[in-house]
């Protein structure tokens, strides 16, 4: 019965991918307000969808704002220089690690998320589900203002 088990662990296992296991840890640079660089490697937060840094959005007063770059910013105010620690749950299309960075034990995506910089990317996670609709409710960020889904934004709809 041990060996039974000892073979149905190894089994599970050999369908675990290396990277999925990998820690990513060092100070970050911010690529935009998705995507940090760590010791040369690029990183995409899990789960979330950050504006494009090229992305506008308008106040009800009509005016429009750069929240892209403002989105990249917040990131990057919130990281400075302290030391991230990925964990990495996959690789996307482009190789980039996905993972989930973490500031002195806080997710920095769901700090994205809850602070209206980012929205719940529900096709590959519904973890900032609740942290968006706060985000929306409290008109943080991005939700205080008109603004297209980033993934519909980079599919051309301006």
């Amino acid at each position: 019965m041990r060996n039974l088990f000892s073979l149905l662990i190894l089994a599970i296992l050999s369908f675990v991918s290396p990277a999925m296991a990998e820690t990513i840890s060092g100070t970050a640079s911010v690529i935009d307000g998705d995507t940090v660089e760590i010791h040369g490697r690029r990183i995409r937060l899990n789960a979330m969808d950050a504006i494009e840094s090229r992305q506008r959005c308008t106040l009800p007063d009509g005016k429009s704002w750069n929240c892209g770059r403002d989105a990249s910013f917040a990131l990057a105010d919130k990281i400075g220089r302290s030391p991230l620690s990925c964990s990495v749950v996959d690789i996307d299309r482009y190789g980039r690690a996905v993972a989930i960075c973490r500031l002195r034990g806080e997710d920095v995506g769901g700090w994205m998320v809850e602070n209206g910089w980012a929205v719940a990317y529900r096709r590959y996670g519904t973890q900032y589900v609740a942290a968006e609709d706060r985000a929306r409710k409290a008109r943080r960020g991005i939700w205080a203002s008109r603004f297209v889904m980033p993934w519909d934004w980079r599919r051309g709809v301006r």
